[in-house]
């Protein structure tokens, strides 16, 4: 009936609604007052169904967010029985799926080959959106070295300046200590990792530039292509080519880590278990 109410809603017209649904008009004004009736009040505003009155507003919402559960949850069947031996949802940080998953991936896919994992690098905030929505059962997430409460260290790697080999910053970097100062010879990229540097330099500059970019592949492209210079993890410099440097500055010496995390709103499948425990011996 929310599925019905939702198409009739967003269609604006009962034939319209009848159309897409492939019933009758009558069928579905039918299962519409039913509904009203369950609900106890009117949904449209008038017989046209153009016009929703603030009780069909919220049912509407609430129909798309019951839609969009339901739908999550058919493609988590499909997922696994597709699978014979089930499915793992992976959120992670993009650098970490350039420099810390593939080798895990590829000593879990020896032992358990018939398990589909599913792989999706966004943002910190938006891996723990994933898990909190049931999206991902495993998480991996960049935190500050005092910010491990969360979950379990798999990773502790410098954080420095990737610049161009040939480019203003490298070419100022002197035999002595790194700075971040040398910020100010090129054009700042801004990404989340930024933030993770304790220095007032690092802030000025990143409050002052007007690039960013959260996706580690295109940040790497764009300081390839002399847009300017970053701030990445050393790991992620498996990943590039001869023509980037990484520098670490010592003032102060700055760390990325990488935590995994975990859905907790439902138990995990022996499969999600086996991943998350592949994931620490993978650090």
């Amino acid at each position: 009936m929310l599925r019905i109410f939702q198409i009739t809603a967003e269609q604006g017209s009962l034939s319209r609604a009848a159309e897409a649904l492939g019933r009758t008009p009558s069928a579905v004004s039918m299962i519409l007052l039913q509904l009203e009736d369950d609900i106890g009040g009117a949904l449209f505003e008038g017989g046209r169904k153009n016009r929703l009155t603030p009780l069909g507003m919220l049912v509407l919402e609430e129909s798309r967010r019951a839609s969009e559960a339901y739908d999550r949850s058919v493609k988590a069947i499909r997922r696994y029985a597709t699978s014979t031996a089930g499915s793992v949802r992976i959120a992670s940080v993009p650098s970490a799926t350039i420099s810390l998953l593939p080798p895990v991936i590829l000593r879990f896919r020896r032992e358990r080959p018939d398990v589909r994992l599913e792989i999706n690098d966004v943002d910190s905030a938006a891996v723990r959106r994933r898990l909190e929505f049931d999206e991902a059962d495993i998480g991996i997430v960049s935190a500050a070295p005092d910010d491990v409460g969360e979950g379990t260290l798999i990773e502790r790697t410098p954080l420095g300046i990737v610049c161009r080999s040939d480019g203003p910053i490298a070419r100022a970097t002197t035999a002595g200590k790194a700075s971040w100062s040398l910020l100010g010879e090129e054009p700042m990229i801004v990404n989340p990792l930024c933030s993770l540097v304790k220095s007032p330099i690092v802030e000025h500059h990143a409050l002052t530039a007007t690039l960013e970019s959260r996706n580690t592949t295109s940040l790497l492209a764009f300081v390839q292509a002399g847009l300017g210079a970053t701030i990445l993890p050393q790991s992620a410099m498996r990943a590039t080519g001869e023509n980037l440097t990484f520098i670490q500055p010592t003032d102060p010496v700055a760390f990325r880590h990488l935590l995994k995390i975990r859905q907790s709103t439902r138990p995990n499948t022996p499969v999600v278990e086996a991943f998350y425990e592949a994931l620490l011996h993978g650090a």
